[in-house]
């Protein structure tokens, strides 16, 4: 993959990462950037950042192979989530309704894996955006906020071991921890659900330790692990303590804004291997 294709498109999901892939796309010499966009999931300030964004409903894949396909497209990349909601209550057209079909498993990494099939089928590969968001992943050594207590470094330890065997398991990526007992495990509900249940559990004094990790066989051309403000906020308002990372593997956006985050609410975030 050249890491700047002339143009390249863009399935874009919720929050800030697509609008952060587009800024990063261009300094990196993208010259044309053509958004496949979601009713009620993506940022509509996205517009502003591409040369053409093509609004669609989630489960319409044949206009969203098209989109591509009639403006020349040949790699695109998928970056911002669906909340996983959203593909279960999608209305699928007749492509999406074959693809669900052949699906043994139905969950957020089947589904992105079948819809890369289908791309690829009309010529339109699915690449991963890591290459232009490396800026935006903590290295090994990375912190913000206090530093960890001796217990606090064991915490994170346990949470790791329990958060990659979960992630093997195809659970889920994040799980919350405290004086070594597990308090959460990312189910269906996703990442700021579980940080508040587990945050709620662990008492009116808080203190919980929360660990996010990639998934064993992950496969980033859809499912790269991604924290920002929102999370922060979301370990702030249960107290959480701690929130760990895989160094090289995460993206962490708004980064002033979490530091800013951290500091207040005293949350370390730090990367854990």
């Amino acid at each position: 993959m050249e890491i700047a294709p002339e143009t390249l498109g863009m399935i874009a999901g919720n929050r800030t990462l697509p609008l952060e892939f587009a800024r990063l796309a261009r300094a990196a010499g993208v010259r044309r950037l053509v958004a496949v966009a979601f009713e009620n999931e993506t940022d509509p300030a996205l517009a502003g950042l591409v040369d053409e964004m093509v609004w669609l409903r989630v489960g319409q894949l044949s206009k969203l192979i098209a989109a591509f396909t009639e403006r020349g497209v040949k790699e695109c990349v998928m970056v911002g989530q669906i909340a996983p909601k959203n593909l279960f209550d999608l209305r699928p057209d007749l492509r999406a309704m074959a693809l669900l079909f052949r699906l043994k498993e139905k969950n957020a990494h089947t589904i992105f894996g079948g819809i890369a099939d289908e791309l690829k089928k009309d010529g339109v590969e699915l690449v991963e955006a890591t290459p232009w968001l490396k800026p935006l992943m903590p290295a090994a050594g990375f912190q913000l906020g206090p530093k960890l207590s001796a217990e606090q470094r064991e915490d994170v330890a346990f949470g790791f071991r329990i958060a990659k065997e979960v992630s093997r398991l195809e659970i889920g990526q994040i799980v919350v921890v405290k004086n070594g007992t597990v308090l959460a495990v990312e189910g269906f509900e996703g990442t700021d659900k579980c940080l508040t249940r587990g945050g709620e559990l662990a008492g009116k004094s808080g203190g919980a330790v929360a660990v996010k990790v990639a998934r064993e066989k992950h496969d980033l051309r859809f499912d790269i692990p991604c924290l920002g403000a929102l999370t922060l906020q979301t370990c702030a308002a249960v107290k959480i303590s701690v929130l760990a990372l895989e160094p090289g593997k995460t993206l962490l956006l708004e980064r002033e804004a979490c530091e800013q985050l951290a500091k207040k609410n005293k949350i370390s975030v730090v990367t854990v291997e």
